[in-house]
């Protein structure tokens, strides 16, 4: 007879796992093999994990490892941006195949430092693009709560993965909302930290134009806190810093937070209504922030959607060209439209129709945008909104149809650019997938600090996350919010039905 080890496993938090390696109750070789004992029995229905570092973890394991906060704990890490020496790097794309780093990020060593054991990675779609888990080279991933549906992306694989119990906490990036979607479609926890404050380098200065942050999905907010605790600081090449933090993000956990002003809205940055459900979870989490004591008022984001549409799309588009130009460079040879997904090479074209001149003057307008909301929602200590447009999508619902999907092919086989200006080739193309999650972008463009917390489900089971985002550098105020939430309203019993 099969027994699992440690089944106790997902009762704990990573910092509940790690104080038991710590006093020395459980080894993190047991923990090892429950965690992996969870994700093969997952990963051939949902798909989140796209390669196995077993044998290279169960080696660590046996080793002494760092005495951080999270000694001994199983992780798992996104397959995009973090690079770890002599494990493949795919991202989602059939043009970084058989690509492996041999030098480490600065964050993945700072991860090791808090004494995690990495075991895998996880699925994302190409290159980290849409806000859905679907790549063409390693296929859908699926949403624990209903197979059907997508579990949103970029970081996909680890809110699976955090969402089953494989692990408490995985790694996730967020350059348009990808912690903050997975997490909402999940019902997990998931903060996009303040522009910075976690280190970008040593391969890059920032991503995305400054719009990526990187941090963590998790059950508990306490892990989440204490991972930022563990993780943020400058470094050599970083171009900019984030403000400095007095205290620490875990302390801010353990304490009621102030009586705070919070302004809510469920009025998209883009062209599109958010359907009543996130609606719906607005108000209820309105209503839970009165009944905890702070003052929460109706406020209007009068935002100009079309402009930002169009400056997103710009900055977004010419990202991914570049992010196309230095994978060319890494891989030392020129790619062709049968290297890319339709999608990514259709903005790598969009691309090549803006002028320097309008990428300019698209940034700039997002960082005018970006004041402009500083000073409307200046009083606010935080803003509550809906994470999405929708509640978690079909798998195959975002993929451009009929003539647009036509269209498309005949943009990417030819690079002619005529069809762009054609109405609906763009908006399937990339305009389509920010209208499922319209709130989530503009914390990239303006750097501050947004969680999506996991406080209501739908008549269908399905999770509905709430968004706060809060001022430039006050991620504790965000932490002690989703603390008392998380008292008020616990949600770490409540388990996916797969």
């Amino acid at each position: 007879m099969n027994v699992t080890p440690f089944p106790e496993y997902d009762e704990y938090d990573a910092l509940g796992l790690a104080e038991l390696v710590k006093g020395r109750k459980v080894p993190p070789a047991e923990l090892l093999e429950a965690a992996i004992a969870r994700a093969e029995a997952v990963d051939p229905t949902l798909n989140p994990l796209v390669y196995k570092m077993y044998d290279q973890a169960r080696k660590m394991a046996a080793q002494d490892l760092p005495a951080g906060s999270f000694q001994g704990v199983p992780f798992l890490i996104k397959d995009l941006i973090q690079r770890i020496p002599g494990v493949p790097t795919q991202m989602g794309s059939r043009f970084w195949q058989g690509w492996v780093p041999e030098e480490p990020t600065t964050l993945y060593r700072r991860w090791l430092d808090a004494g995690v054991v990495p075991f895998g990675k996880t699925s994302t779609p190409e290159l980290g693009i849409p806000p859905i888990t679907e790549s063409e080279v390693n296929g859908p991933t699926r949403n624990p709560w209903s197979p059907e549906r997508t579990p949103g992306g970029s970081s996909g694989g680890s809110g699976v993965a955090v969402a089953t119990r494989i692990v408490p906490m995985a790694s996730g990036g967020d350059g348009g909302g990808s912690i903050r979607i997975p997490a909402s479609c999940c019902g997990v926890f998931g903060i996009k930290p303040t522009r910075a404050r976690n280190p970008a380098g040593p391969f890059a200065s920032e991503n995305w134009s400054g719009f990526v942050s990187e941090h963590v999905l998790s059950v508990s907010v306490r892990d989440s806190a204490a991972m930022l605790d563990a993780t943020h600081g400058i470094e050599p090449t970083s171009p900019y810093a984030a403000p400095a933090v007095v205290g620490t993000f875990l302390d801010a956990t353990m304490r009621e937070p102030r009586k705070l002003r919070i302004g809510f809205h469920s009025d998209p940055a883009f062209p599109v209504n958010a359907h009543p459900d996130c609606v719906a979870a607005v108000a209820d989490a309105a209503k839970l922030c009165e009944e905890l004591g702070h003052d929460v008022e109706g406020v209007t984001p009068d935002h100009p959607k079309q402009e930002i549409s169009r400056a997103f799309v710009s900055v977004y588009a010419a990202n991914i060209a570049a992010d196309i130009r230095d994978a060319e460079q890494v891989r030392n040879r020129k790619a062709d439209r049968r290297d890319f997904e339709v999608s990514t090479w259709i903005a790598r074209v969009l691309a090549r129709s803006i002028n320097a001149e309008e990428l300019v003057v698209a940034e700039r307008f997002l960082q005018k945008e970006a004041r402009r909301l500083a000073r409307s929602f200046g009083q606010y200590d935080a803003i509550l909104t809906p994470t999405l447009c929708k509640p978690p999508v079909e798998i195959g619902a975002l993929e451009p149809k009929g003539v647009e999907a036509l269209l498309q092919r005949v943009i990417t086989a030819t690079g002619f650019k005529a069809p762009l200006k054609i109405p609906g080739v763009i908006e399937q193309a990339v305009i389509e997938m920010l209208r499922f999650a319209g709130f989530t972008q503009v914390a990239n463009f303006t750097g501050q600090p947004s969680m999506s917390v996991p406080l209501f489900w739908n008549t269908q089971n399905l999770p509905i996350g709430v968004m706060f985002t809060g001022r430039f550098g006050d991620e504790q105020t965000l932490f002690a919010l989703a603390a008392q939430l998380e008292k008020a309203r616990p949600w770490a019993s409540r388990r996916p039905p797969s």
